[in-house]
């Protein structure tokens, strides 16, 4: 999640196998350590990256504090000697997730829930890569998902007025979720063309 740290770990117990470690975003070097001298070297990579990294001398393992969606991508290991060590790291970093925006509207007169029902709105603004989903108690209602860039979602629901089932709506992504529990004696209130936020 973005603001957090991350460490990648080298998995290795016995760093003094080997003389250099590099430490690579992509293809540029962003850390070398010389294990003979504990020499660190930071000054090949991003303005970005270079105050936000730490190297364990002990393990070779590299923390990124901090952190941003810009610094999602592949980071790659080499650790050199005699026994050459490679390894990949594919790092997704996620936005904060803020809670979802339950409004209510007034359909057309034509529809059956002006008379006997709510329509309900639930919103998300600016995700990516998250899913929306409508609970009744603790069962999925309906849901929808999208894997675009920094777009707007919105899941509809009719409820009664006199309905006594609790409906919450979620949104979540790989590691965090939010939820905005629905009151329905607050939101849903006879038609007179305003719109009601929770």
């Amino acid at each position: 999640m973005e603001g957090d740290s991350v460490t990648l770990h080298t998995d290795v117990t016995q760093i003094q196998k080997y003389t250099e470690i590099r430490w690579m975003f992509g293809d540029k070097v962003i850390t070398r350590f010389n294990v003979t001298t504990q020499q660190i070297s930071n000054s090949d990579s991003p303005e970005s990256l270079k105050d936000r990294l730490k190297l364990d001398h002990q393990t070779g393992s590299l923390t990124i504090t901090n952190i941003r969606t810009t610094d999602s991508g592949r980071y790659i290991l080499e650790m050199y000697e005699k026994i050459y060590l490679m390894k990949t790291f594919e790092v997704t970093i996620y936005a904060p997730l803020s809670p979802p925006v339950i409004t209510s509207y007034c359909p057309s007169s034509s529809s059956s829930s002006s008379v006997y029902g709510c329509a309900l709105l639930c919103s998300v603004f600016n995700v990516s890569d998250v899913t929306l989903s409508w609970y009744k108690g603790n069962s999925l209602f309906s849901s929808i998902s999208v894997s675009d860039l920094s777009i707007s979602l919105s899941l509809p629901l009719e409820v009664k007025h006199q309905d006594k089932n609790s409906y919450s709506c979620v949104i979540n992504n790989p590691i965090r979720n939010q939820t905005t529990h629905l009151d329905i004696t607050q939101l849903c209130q006879p038609c007179s063309g305003k719109v009601v936020l929770i």
